[in-house]
């Protein structure tokens, strides 16, 4: 089968189907990422980890800023662009530490809470009106991560507290991204983000800095390459696919957590984090939907749903 027929069979196929095939790609590219995260930070700080991963990401996307230089620095909303620096920050700083510390499946399932802090977000940032049915979910969704983090007892572990700030990060993430779409375009929201995380974590990362081994800079390299090819895929997935459909699909990335857990790391989750990740996954699913029967503006574009730290 020639590229050209290929081509023409998938263009045959449903929007949600193409999205959906787009999205399972990325959820790959993301799963082998957090992946590679765990196997760098053994030996290294996760500020140097971002630092390097950072500066991966602007070399990549620098054609982009410099062809729309100096219109890609131009914002309307300067304070908006620093808040969602900072809360990237929080997500990727809390959310990295705990994938270094965590079995990866734990540190996913808890990851999925960020659905709910999007919900939470909504009521402050973007005046949404939310109904019982949500928050219902929401509370259940919250009972199913106190089930993986399982606190006062013997699978404790601080840095699921970690991995729970950086879903909320992550979540108020998405909302500002939102809001910056009614007046920013891509590229600037990307130029900030790309510039602003990299110089945040300059000081910190080089205080930290450990000369990595040759293999070691091979991780870092392939971590930065396939972390924007995985949002490239994660975004194109949404142009294609309704936003409700592609975020329940989206938690396809624990499998791969479970799947690169065990042959990395040797780990398997255990009853009560499978447990819970159902919980937190069946209430996020359906706190999605609700919004996407809803009309909400979380569930109108892409923007809503289909960005990443």
């Amino acid at each position: 089968m020639t590229i050209f027929s290929l081509r023409e069979s998938f263009n045959r196929l449903p929007n949600n189907v193409k999205g959906g095939i787009f999205l399972m790609f990325a959820a790959a590219g993301f799963g082998v990422m957090i992946a590679l995260i765990k196997l760098v930070g053994e030996h290294l700080h996760v500020t140097q980890i971002l630092l390097v991963r950072q500066f991966v990401m602007t070399i990549v996307v620098i054609p982009a800023i410099v062809g729309n230089f100096p219109g890609s620095l131009k914002t309307k909303a300067p304070g908006l662009q620093v808040l969602r620096i900072i809360l990237a920050l929080i997500a990727m700083g809390f959310g990295f530490t705990a994938v270094v510390h965590m079995p990866l499946a734990d540190a996913t399932a808890i990851g999925f809470a960020k659905s709910f802090f999007v919900t939470i977000c909504a009521i402050f940032f973007l005046n949404e009106i939310i109904g019982w049915r949500r928050w219902m979910a929401v509370l259940i969704g919250f009972a199913g991560v106190l089930l993986v983090l399982r606190p006062g007892m013997e699978g404790f572990n601080i840095y699921g507290l970690y991995a729970l700030i950086g879903a909320a990060g992550a979540g108020a993430v998405m909302v500002v991204i939102r809001i910056l779409t009614r007046t920013e375009n891509t590229t600037t929201i990307l130029t900030y983000q790309a510039l602003g995380v990299g110089l945040a974590m300059l000081v910190p990362g080089l205080y930290f800095w450990q000369w990595p081994t040759a293999f070691e800079w091979g991780l870092l390299i392939a971590m930065g390459l396939i972390s924007y090819v995985a949002q490239l895929f994660n975004i194109t997935a949404y142009k294609y696919g309704e936003a409700s459909v592609m975020a329940s699909l989206d938690y396809v990335r624990l499998v791969y957590s479970v799947i690169f857990g065990y042959f990395l790391f040797n780990n398997l989750p255990d009853v009560w984090t499978w447990v819970g990740a159902m919980i937190i996954i069946g209430a996020s699913i359906y706190t999605i939907h609700r919004e996407g029967k809803k009309d909400q503006v979380l569930l109108r574009s892409p923007e809503g749903r289909g960005k990443t730290p």
